[in-house]
């Protein structure tokens, strides 16, 4: 059961990073968009419970952490694309319990790895440890944020998406690239690095959106305003 369970896991994890970075390029709001972004959806959904029970089944405790957490970000940046402005369902307020839990269990393991004078038994470093489970808070108080004034709104919903889903697609672009890619990919790329630029472009693309959007807004209210406002010299 292992090998179709691996198959799936990895033909998944590829079609999403091509629907990922397809997505992330195309006009945002177009047919085309749309359905780079449910093709991602779906394929990321699928792979990251595959990671789940094969993490499961060879007790990597890291990998289920992982996948829980993937699956609980793309899950919530569709609902906040396809929900409408305002809009909290129940399903807020159990995914919350999702980033705080793996948060606090990240941290844990980032503590343990900085007070042992053994090396990481899976290989990751505590610094790692902490990043993802500064993520994870990150995003749990969103949810906190959201919850509390009863949806989310504008620019911080568009916001919310494109985070979430760009970081997803980082967790797959950098496993794929930097992980299993050592198995796929010949000596020569391995050893040229080049391998790094697609697996950490989705968090540039994160940043990038994100000043956009934020500085457009912006940009438009103020535009707005000196539309409105009236002249002092009539």
């Amino acid at each position: 059961m292992r090998l179709p369970l691996l198959v799936l896991h990895i033909s998944a994890g590829i079609l999403g990073i091509l629907s990922g970075f397809l997505a992330v390029f195309l006009r945002k709001g177009s047919r085309q968009h749309g359905v780079a972004g449910s093709a991602f959806v779906i394929s990321m959904l699928i792979m990251s419970v595959c990671a789940v029970y094969l993490a499961l089944m060879k007790h990597q405790m890291g990998n289920i952490l992982g996948g829980v957490f993937t699956f609980y970000l793309v899950a919530t940046g569709w609902l906040t694309a396809t929900r409408r402005d305002g809009g909290v369902g129940g399903f807020g307020w159990v995914a919350l319990l999702i980033p705080s839990a793996v948060g606090v269990v990240l941290v844990t393991f980032g503590l343990e790895k900085v007070y042992s004078q053994a090396p990481p038994k899976d290989g990751v470093p505590a610094g790692m440890n902490f990043f993802m489970a500064s993520v994870c808070l990150l995003a749990a108080a969103g949810d906190v944020r959201m919850l509390l004034r009863r949806g989310i709104f504008g620019v911080q919903r568009i916001a919310r998406h494109l985070w979430r889903m760009c970081f997803g697609l980082f967790v797959a672009s950098g496993s794929f690239f930097l992980g299993q890619g050592s198995k796929v990919f010949p000596a020569f790329v391995l050893n040229s690095g080049i391998l790094l630029i697609p697996a950490i472009l989705p968090l540039v693309l994160l940043i990038f959106w994100l000043i956009r959007v934020r500085f457009k807004n912006a940009y438009q209210g103020q535009a707005a305003v000196l539309v409105v406002a009236p002249s002092h010299d009539s």
